[in-house]
């Protein structure tokens, strides 16, 4: 697991696979940990590096519903999960559903975890709307599209933008089984105004960006969910097998 940091106030722990983020925020004696890192090893291991550096972990927040981003609590047991309604309602629709989709990659990656995931005490957060964090507040924003859940926050005193499964330099927009086009585009441009003020961007997977990049790939993005063009950086095996599954799922020939 790599850990950068972005600002005084903001840490980034990226897994060691799918490049997948999780984010730690703090002001003053408060803090939060945004979605999670994956293996067994980085979860038991993020509390150490979060206490060492200074950050409390006063809850969690997670940017939607899919399993690798609610991890969180095998780190910190005792932390409440915060997350958008959309996502909350989803959790509640389909229980045990996150938890079933871990046992079966870990099965499918002989991996072995020390107690199975509870996600405990869900407290549902209106978005868009704010979160108190010491003497800031995070700003939360719809983000769905590649889910029918989610939400983008918003971090404006340290001018970072925690995106989630958005803006990713790895990964080509992805349309999940309840995920919509139209709706990923229309949360592209919700981002939008918050790249332009933003010193930061991290994405769900894929390294943080500064600004000028994640701009450059908004626009990617936009062109590819409007005319299925490729980005010249992300034509890879796996991202050629994505964008079959995503002109299926729009009712488009590949």
């Amino acid at each position: 697991m790599r850990v950068v940091s972005l600002h005084a106030d903001v840490l980034v722990a990226t897994s060691r696979v799918w490049q997948t983020n999780c984010t730690a925020i703090r002001s003053g004696e408060e803090g939060m940990v945004v979605d999670s890192p994956l293996f067994p090893d980085e979860l038991d291991v993020l509390p150490v590096v979060l206490e060492q550096a200074g950050f409390p972990v006063s809850g969690l927040l997670a940017t939607h519903g899919d399993w690798d981003h609610v991890l969180g609590r095998l780190a910190f047991p005792g932390a409440a999960l915060g997350v958008a309604e959309t996502t909350a309602a989803f959790l509640t629709g389909e229980p045990g559903t996150p938890q079933r989709e871990l046992r079966d990659w870990d099965e499918e990656h002989y991996v072995e975890r020390p107690r199975p995931l509870g996600l405990g005490q869900v407290q549902a957060l209106p978005v868009p709307g704010h979160v108190g964090i010491g003497g800031h507040e995070l700003e939360l924003h719809p983000a769905d599209g590649h889910t029918a859940d989610g939400m983008a926050l918003w971090a404006p005193w340290a001018r970072v933008l925690v995106c989630g499964d958005y803006l990713s330099p790895v990964e080509i927009p992805m349309l999940s089984a309840t995920g919509s086009r139209d709706a990923y585009l229309a949360t592209l441009e919700r981002l939008r105004p918050l790249v332009a003020q933003a010193e930061w961007v991290v994405p769900g997977h894929g390294s943080p960006i500064e600004r000028a990049r994640a701009a450059a790939i908004l626009d990617e993005d936009v062109r590819y969910l409007t005319n299925w063009e490729l980005p010249l950086t992300r034509r890879t095996g796996a991202q050629r097998a994505i964008h079959a599954e995503n002109r299926r799922r729009a009712g488009e020939a590949p």
